[in-house]
């Protein structure tokens, strides 16, 4: 996602609670600039922040206007989020809250401090959640209630924002993934063949989604090809929630 934007010609800036991998990121994405589009202007920074910490997140964004001089952030992707699965009766409360926190107060967090910015300044934006298809239906056979809970939660603010900032020019719409072949997925999946057979089974076009295919997605959803489009939770899943 990170090299379209930027492919796209907009400047870029990655916020991790890892500033090592944000930085190998952000060091990966300016080599890749430098051999493609050489002589480009565009600029990709690094960043660190906790999304569940207010404070951390509104210092990360001060940071973020200090290293770009000061300019509108205009686009918000909130990707941070993670999973676990226990059968909810035997679900620690204290991994659930953790979720809880990352996966919905995250996105909150940083879209309302955003939303301050773009209105403090009169200015348009774009935001897209990472949501996932778990916001609408139920997986199987792995158990993720509080995680269902929360993409669905993601799916909410979405629709919430877009109509509470239609008026300020804010658009907010939701991608929600199927199942993605990660790094982390291959290496979960690489010891449970029978898993990935599984979930592969439902999948109408027959293969699980590579990171690459939410690219385009979120470029359009961010750019001005979309200005009409606001409050939308495009599925990226190859159709499993057809079926």
């Amino acid at each position: 996602m990170a090299h379209n934007i930027v492919a796209s010609g907009a400047d870029l800036a990655i916020v991790d609670t890892n500033l090592d991998e944000a930085s190998r990121q952000r060091d990966a994405i300016t080599e890749w600039l430098q051999r493609e589009r050489p002589g480009s202007q565009t600029r990709v920074t690094a960043h660190y922040a906790d999304v569940a910490d207010p404070e951390s997140v509104d210092a990360c964004l001060a940071e973020v206007l200090d290293a770009h001089g000061s300019k509108t952030i205009n686009g918000l992707v909130t990707s941070a989020g993670f999973t676990e699965n226990f059968a909810a009766v035997e679900y620690p409360v204290d991994r659930m809250r953790r979720l809880w926190e990352v996966n919905v107060d995250g996105t909150y967090l940083f879209a309302t401090a955003v939303a301050k910015h773009l209105m403090a300044r009169n200015e348009q934006g774009s935001m897209v959640f990472i949501g996932s298809m778990s916001g609408s239906i139920v997986n199987v056979p792995q158990p993720q209630a509080p995680y269902n809970a929360s993409k669905a939660a993601v799916r909410q603010l979405c629709a919430s924002f877009s109509v509470e900032w239609a008026q300020a020019g804010i658009r907010v719409n939701c991608i929600s993934p199927g199942y993605m072949l990660t790094a982390l997925t291959e290496k979960i999946l690489a010891d449970k063949p029978a898993l990935k057979a599984a979930w592969t089974s439902r999948i109408p076009q027959g293969r699980m989604g590579a990171p690459a295919d939410l690219a385009g997605p979120v470029v359009f959803l961010l750019s001005d090809a979309s200005g009409y489009v606001t409050g939308a939770d495009l599925r990226v899943d190859g159709g499993y929630t057809v079926i």
